[in-house]
């Protein structure tokens, strides 16, 4: 199965587990990583982070998976609230596009 052919629930694991790698252990942090999760409040993520994920999605998913541009269209809020789903949704978009 090639990235592209990856279904909504296949992208979203693929994205928690690089996730996983960015923040370390998430049972020593006591976080599951779900759906649900958010960046900000749940993760203790900050924008820096979130950089440093887009280089890593990107490099993962390709470059047309561009994680600051997808960010560039929300406003503070938007990107204070996001959530995990909300990246893994957006990745399955951009591989769909591919497709």
């Amino acid at each position: 199965m090639t990235i592209e052919q990856q279904s909504p629930t296949s992208v979203f694991g693929t994205v928690a587990e690089l996730l996983r790698e960015l923040v370390g252990d998430t049972d020593v942090l006591g976080i599951e990583i779900t759906p649900k999760t958010t960046f900000h409040e749940d993760l203790q993520l900050e924008s820096i982070d979130l950089v440093t994920f887009a280089s890593i999605l990107a490099e993962f998913f390709g470059a047309d998976v561009n994680l600051a541009e997808f960010l560039a269209e929300k406003d503070l809020d938007d990107v204070i609230e996001l959530r995990v789903g909300d990246i893994a949704d957006y990745v399955a978009a951009r591989l769909g596009e591919r497709g």
